[in-house]
């Protein structure tokens, strides 16, 4: 009769501890300031992004494009859709694609943000669909950045928003449910994306022999730096720079989960990321990667700011 209770008793604790774990994980309030500086690097990545997009839009999308809509139609998923299926016209797909640089415009300066937010959101969302076959990972990752931005407040600090709401006298920042969420959202994804990359990786002969980074190196296309003369004084460099990126990424993906080690991970990735963006020869696809880490470097401050703040009223 002890053994149940004590069973029961113990089933009890574990299940109350599992839902104060998620329900802090999810709802805990959290600040926008980071989130902000996420609205902002995010839409210089949206803009930037836009260029190479501008350079050849009609020779792809236009009329008597190389992307005929519908090809393209045809060929995606049937549950897709794009605005710029409807543009019959050059005029039309032109001013639709300058309305979407527009949009990356406010929300990078934050005016009306929760609106700029969403319209960038289903705007490059359409952009993806009318040329999926066209899109990389840096591409991807800033549709997933935007979503999570629609969800989380992120015009609350660095925003013109925040200076009208001052100027105003209207709602102060504070901590909000959403923002949590959106931070929550970014971990989920941080963690899935690298955990894709590194079972991607380890599928290929060249990750685990080390020589990884020299084939990439002298891939010509998409190459931002040439690094071969480096590389060819000695292949212990090589095989450090291959099998570097690998534990990176493997610390990653289990260390962003632990206190002890969520803020040196996500420190680390603001400049980690990007090099191994440059050595895997997608630099745009490692700035995402660190822009969603930046959170994480202040999550748990915020934690603790908002514990302090609820044991100070109790």
């Amino acid at each position: 009769m002890m053994s149940k209770i004590d069973t029961r008793s113990v089933d009890q604790s574990l299940a109350v501890a599992i839902g104060q774990t998620w329900e802090g994980y999810w709802f805990l309030p959290s600040a926008g300031r980071s989130l902000a500086v996420v609205r902002i690097v995010t839409g210089i990545l949206g803009l930037f992004l836009c260029t190479s997009y501008a350079i050849d839009l009609l020779d792809w999308f236009g009329p008597s494009g190389w992307l005929p809509a519908d090809s393209v139609t045809a060929w995606r998923s049937p549950f897709a859709f794009s605005i710029f299926d409807a543009c019959a016209t050059n005029a039309a797909i032109t001013s639709t694609f300058y309305g979407l640089v527009f949009l990356f415009v406010l929300l990078t300066i934050g005016f009306v943000t929760p609106v700029a937010s969403l319209l960038a959101a289903l705007g490059w969302a359409s952009l993806l669909q009318r040329g999926p076959m066209l899109a990389g990972p840096a591409d991807d990752g800033v549709a997933v950045l935007l979503w999570c931005l629609v969800i989380g407040a992120s015009g609350d600090y660095f925003s013109v928003d925040a200076v009208l709401h001052r100027k105003f006298d209207w709602h102060p920042p504070r901590f909000r449910v959403r923002s949590r969420i959106a931070v929550g959202l970014l971990q989920v994804h941080a963690a899935v994306i690298c955990g894709a990359a590194l079972l991607s990786q380890l599928k290929g002969d060249v990750w685990w022999n080390g020589t990884a980074v020299w084939w990439i190196a002298t891939r010509k296309p998409g190459r931002l730096l040439d690094i071969t003369g480096l590389l060819l004084q000695s292949e212990y460099v090589c095989n450090v720079l291959t099998h570097g990126i690998i534990l990176w990424e493997a610390l990653v993906v289990g260390g962003i989960w632990f206190a002890s080690t969520q803020k040196v991970i996500a420190r680390a990735g603001l400049v980690i990321w990007p090099i191994v963006g440059v050595l895997t020869s997608c630099p745009l696809w490692g700035a995402v990667m660190a822009v969603m880490t930046i959170p994480l470097a202040q999550l748990l401050e915020e934690e603790r700011l908002i514990n302090d703040q609820d044991s100070g009223r109790k």
